[in-house]
């Protein structure tokens, strides 16, 4: 990373200690010095107030350290998008394993309450949907490839582009499968 240097230098030039740094832009002195170590990095706040009291551009600051950031972002939408996965992952499996016991125990309530676990799931789904639309994935070869950081090949690429069609036409047909048998099982269990 440049950053850590580039913050060093400005802060020689202007023979600033760490301390009096810390103090004009509002962090600890340990916060200045693990930015120059490279073991932290500022965040948006932190760069601007730099940048005022460098006397520079935010552009001059980091220079060098522009690929490092789209790095980080691209590790914090990953992450971002297996959180979401998991979350509805947990969901769905709720969501199936839930109706009968609910509806049984519960009649009603329990019919309400799965409602609501299904609205939620819903939403979730819609959320993971417009990340996947986002980043340009949707196959499981391509989900995999983007949850490990990496990209596929442009022939694989291609391949996986012309699954799209299939697959949400296997998706539709499978979703209408599982409705079918749960209200199968509803009915067999509200008469």
């Amino acid at each position: 990373m440049e950053l850590g240097n580039q913050i060093k230098n400005y802060r020689s030039k202007l023979s600033l200690s760490q301390e009096v740094l810390a103090e004009k832009i509002y962090v600890s002195r340990q916060t200045i010095s693990n930015w120059e170590n490279d073991k932290s990095y500022p965040d948006v706040h932190s760069l601007i107030l730099l940048s005022e009291v460098f006397n520079t551009s935010i552009d001059n600051l980091i220079k060098g350290d522009v690929e490092v950031m789209k790095e980080q972002v691209k590790k914090e939408e990953r992450k971002e998008f297996e959180k979401l996965s998991q979350v509805y992952a947990i969901l769905f499996l709720i969501l199936i394993l839930t109706p009968i016991p609910l509806a049984h125990f519960f009649n009603y309530i329990g019919i309400i309450v799965w409602i609501v676990i299904f609205v939620a799931a819903m939403y979730v789904a819609i959320l993971l949907e417009k990340k996947k639309k986002q980043f340009n994935i949707q196959t499981y070869k391509e989900i995999i490839a983007f949850t490990e950081g990496r990209g596929l090949d442009e022939i694989t690429k291609a391949r996986e582009e012309g699954k799209r069609v299939y697959q949400k036409i296997l998706l539709a047909f499978g979703s209408g499968v599982i409705t079918l048998i749960i209200a199968i099982i509803f009915i067999y269990i509200l008469k």
